[in-house]
C-alpha cells in the first residue's frame, strides 16, 4: 500500500477513536418520538409539493418518510459491514494499519445496525399500526454481495456520501425537525465521513487489481444494482403511501393518493439514488475509473430517474 493511503487509513482510525459513541448513552439519551415533530426535512421528503395536505398532514408524511429512512439504513449496512469485513482478509498479512481500520469501520456498521433497530422500535411506539418494512437485510445483502467487490464498493461509497449531503443541506438545517433525529444523524455522519474515505481507497485498491474486462462487466453490475436498489424503493413507496393513506386521519380522494405515491415514489429515488450519483465526489471518482463509454452505458442504464432529478435538498 502506498504512503499516501496507509497515511489516509491513520487518519480515519484516528478519527474514529475521536468521536466514538455509544447508542444509548449519546444518541438516545432515554428520549422517545413526538408527534408534534417533523422526522425527516422537506427537502428530503418533498412534502411541500403537496399543496392540498394540511401542516399537519404534512408532518405526518415527513414521519413515515422519517422511519423508513432509519430502516433503510439499517437494511443497507448489512451488506456494507459483511463487505467490509470481507476486505480485511486482504490486509491480514499486510498493512495493519489498513486493517485496524477497517476492523473498526466494520464494527461502527454494527453499531449503526443495533441504533436503527433501536430507531424503529421507537418510532413504531408512536405511530399507527400498518406500518410495513419488509426487506429482509440478510437476503438483500446475499443478493448484493454476489456482485464484484467493485460494483458493490461503487454503490457503498455512493450510499455513504449521500448520507453526508442529506444530514449537512438538509436535516440539522431543519428547526421543526425531531432532536432525537437529529442526534441520530449527527452520530451516524459523524463515523459516515471516515467510512466514505475507505470506501474510496478500497474501491481504488480493488480497481488496480482487477482487467479492463473485469472492470467492463463492473460498470455494467453497478448499473443493476442501482436497478436493484429502485426496485425496493418503488415498492417501499407505494407500501407507504398506502399506509399514510389509511392512517393520516381522513379520506384522501384519488387525486391525492396518486399525488401522494408519486411524491413519495419521487423523494425515495432522490434521498437513495439519485442524490448519491449527483454528488460531486461521487461522480469525480467514478469518472476516474471509468470510460467516457463505460459512464454513457451507466447513464442510459439508469435514464428512468430522470423525473427524480429535481434540485439539491435544501
Amino acid at each position: 500500500m502506498d504512503a499516501t493511503a496507509s497515511e489516509r487509513f491513520t487518519r480515519c482510525i484516528a478519527r474514529s477513536k475521536r468521536v466514538r459513541w455509544d447508542v444509548e448513552t449519546d444518541v438516545i439519551r432515554g428520549r422517545g418520538f413526538d408527534l408534534t415533530d417533523k422526522f425527516l426535512p422537506d427537502g428530503l421528503t418533498l412534502a411541500s409539493r403537496l399543496d392540498t395536505l394540511s401542516l399537519e398532514e404534512k408532518r405526518f408524511f415527513s414521519q413515515v418518510q422519517g422511519r423508513t429512512y432509519a430502516n433503510m439504513f439499517g437494511l443497507v449496512e448489512r451488506f456494507i459491514g459483511a463487505k467490509v469485513l470481507e476486505l480485511t482478509r486482504d490486509h491480514w498479512l499486510g498493512d495493519q494499519v489498513a486493517l485496524e481500520a477497517l476492523v473498526r469501520f466494520s464494527d461502527e456498521e454494527l453499531k449503526h445496525q443495533a441504533l436503527f433497530r433501536r430507531i424503529e422500535a421507537l418510532i413504531g411506539a408512536v405511530m399507527p399500526p400498518g406500518y410495513n418494512f419488509a426487506w429482509d437485510p440478510n437476503e438483500v445483502a446475499a443478493a448484493v454481495l454476489r456482485k464484484s467487490s467493485w460494483a458493490v464498493l461503487a454503490l457503498t461509497l455512493h450510499i455513504e456520501l449521500f448520507t453526508q449531503a442529506h444530514y449537512r443541506e438538509s436535516i440539522h438545517r431543519d428547526p421543526a425537525l425531531s432532536e432525537l433525529a437529529k442526534d441520530v444523524f449527527l452520530f451516524h455522519w459523524r463515523e459516515e465521513c471516515q467510512h466514505a474515505i475507505m470506501d474510496e481507497l478500497e474501491w481504488r485498491r480493488v480497481d488496480d487489481a482487477i482487467t479492463s474486462a473485469e472492470r467492463d462487466r463492473a460498470v455494467d453490475e453497478l448499473s443493476e444494482l442501482v436497478e436493484a436498489v429502485d426496485a425496493i424503493v418503488q415498492a417501499q413507496a407505494a407500501a407507504d403511501a398506502a399506509y399514510f393513506a389509511a392512517t393520516c386521519g381522513r379520506q384522501l380522494n384519488a387525486s391525492e393518493r396518486d399525488m401522494v405515491q408519486q411524491t413519495m415514489l419521487n423523494a425515495y429515488r432522490w434521498q437513495y439514488i439519485v442524490s448519491g450519483i449527483r454528488h460531486p465526489h461521487f461522480a469525480a471518482t467514478l469518472a476516474s475509473l471509468t470510460t467516457a463509454a463505460q459512464r454513457e452505458r451507466i447513464r442510459n442504464a439508469l435514464a428512468f430517474l430522470e423525473p427524480a432529478a429535481m434540485p439539491r435538498a435544501a
